[in-house]
C-alpha cells in the first residue's frame, strides 16, 4: 500500500472526520435520568463498554489510516528536504515495520498501547504520549473558560427569557440565538480577528504568549455558538418548572418571586443542563481544531490538524484514542453526579 503516490490529502481528511464522528457519537446515557442512580453493577458495565469501545475505534482508526492514499516514510524524508532513493525508503518501512502484515501491525501497536506506548511520531520524531499531554492542559484551558463564559451569558439571558415569555425582551434574546446558531465558529474568530486586532488594537492578531492575550478570543469564539444554544436550552427548562405544582404552590403561600426562580425553579432545572456540560466538554477537547488553526493556539486540535497534513499516522491514532477515552470517561462523570445533584435519587437510597 505504501508505494501509493500521494495525491490529496483530502482523503486523510476525511478519515479523520469519520474517526471524529464515531467519537462524537459514542455515549452513553442515563436511560431513567433523574430517577435512580448507577448501580455498583451499571458502573461496571460502563467500564467494559468503554473497553470494547475504545478497542472498536482504535482498529477503526488503524484500518483507516493504513488504507490512506500517501507514504508516511516519503513524506517525512520530505519534510527534511531530502529526496530518497526507493532503497532507503524500503529500509526505513523495515525498521518500522511497515511492510508487515496489516494485523501484525496492529496487534503491535496495541500491545505497546497497553503498555502507555502509543508509538513516535514520525514527523517530529518525539513520542506520541509526550506531544499529546503537552497540549492536553492547554486545551483544557480552553475549554474549561469558553464553558466558563458560556454560563455566564446563556444561564441570565434563558432565565430572563422564560421569566418575560412572549414579550419584547424574550423575543431580542431568542433573536440572539437564532443569530448565534446560524454563525460558523471560523466566521466568528475571523470577525473578532478583524474587529478586536485590526479595528480596536486592543489584542495583537498573532500573540506568542501563553496567558489572557493568547486564550480569550478563541474561547470567546467558542463560547458565542455554545451560549446560543444554552440559551435556548435553559429558557426551556425553565419554562417546564415554572408550569409544575410546587411552583403555583410556593406562589400561593405568598413567596417571593425571586426565591421560587432561583432556590426552587433553577436547581431543579439543572440536571438535563448537567448532561449538555458533559457532552460539550468532551466535545470541546476533541472539537477545537478549527478555532485553534484560526488563532494559532497551541492545543490539541491544532496538533491534530498538523498530523494531517504530514501523513502522521501514529500521532493521528494516538489522539482519536486518547480524545475518545476522555470523551467516555466524562459522560459516566455526569452520569455519576446525578446522585449528587437530584435529591430524589439520595432519597430513594
Amino acid at each position: 500500500m505504501w508505494d501509493t503516490p500521494i495525491t490529496s490529502r483530502g482523503l486523510v481528511v476525511y478519515l479523520y472526520r469519520i474517526s471524529e464522528e464515531i467519537r462524537y457519537s459514542v455515549h452513553f446515557k442515563n436511560e431513567r435520568l433523574g430517577e435512580e442512580a448507577l448501580s455498583a453493577k451499571q458502573i461496571l458495565q460502563r467500564f467494559l463498554q468503554i473497553i470494547v469501545v475504545l478497542l472498536g475505534i482504535s482498529f477503526l482508526t488503524f484500518m483507516l489510516t493504513y488504507l490512506a492514499p500517501g507514504d508516511p516514510v516519503r513524506t517525512m524524508y520530505s519534510a527534511a528536504g531530502t529526496i530518497p532513493t526507493e532503497e532507503v525508503l524500503n529500509e526505513r518501512r523495515e525498521e518500522l515495520g511497515l511492510n508487515d502484515p496489516i494485523l501484525v501491525q496492529y496487534g503491535r501497536w496495541l500491545g505497546n498501547c497497553l503498555q502507555g506506548d502509543f508509538g513516535t511520531s514520525y514527523s517530529t520524531k518525539k513520542p506520541v504520549g509526550q506531544l499529546l499531554s503537552a497540549r492536553l492542559w492547554p486545551t483544557v484551558k480552553l475549554a474549561l473558560l469558553s464553558l466558563v463564559l458560556m454560563l455566564i451569558v446563556s444561564v441570565p439571558l434563558g432565565m430572563l427569557s422564560a421569566v418575560y415569555q412572549n414579550k419584547p425582551i424574550d423575543y431580542i434574546v431568542r433573536g440572539f440565538t437564532f443569530i448565534g446558531v446560524s454563525m460558523p465558529n471560523f466566521w466568528v474568530g475571523l470577525l473578532l480577528l478583524y474587529v478586536v486586532c485590526l479595528q480596536w488594537g486592543l489584542l495583537p492578531v498573532v500573540s506568542t504568549g501563553t496567558g489572557f492575550q493568547k486564550i480569550i478570543l478563541p474561547a470567546i469564539t467558542l463560547a458565542f455558538a455554545m451560549a446560543s444554544k444554552y440559551t435556548r436550552q435553559v429558557r426551556t427548562a425553565v419554562l417546564e418548572e415554572l408550569h409544575q405544582d410546587y411552583v403555583i404552590g410556593a406562589r400561593a403561600r405568598g413567596s417571593n418571586e425571586r426565591e421560587i426562580l432561583w432556590k426552587q425553579v433553577f436547581p431543579n432545572s439543572l440536571l438535563p443542563l448537567i448532561t449538555m456540560l458533559g457532552l460539550s466538554l468532551g466535545s470541546l477537547l476533541g472539537g477545537t481544531a478549527v478555532v485553534e488553526v484560526i488563532f494559532g493556539y497551541q492545543g490539541l486540535g491544532n496538533l491534530a490538524v498538523s498530523a494531517i497534513t504530514k501523513y502522521d499516522y501514529n500521532l493521528i491514532q494516538g489522539y482519536v484514542l486518547w480524545v475518545a477515552l476522555i470523551y467516555m470517561v466524562l459522560n459516566l462523570l455526569v452520569d455519576l453526579s446525578y446522585y449528587f445533584v437530584d435529591p430524589r435519587i439520595r432519597l430513594k437510597k
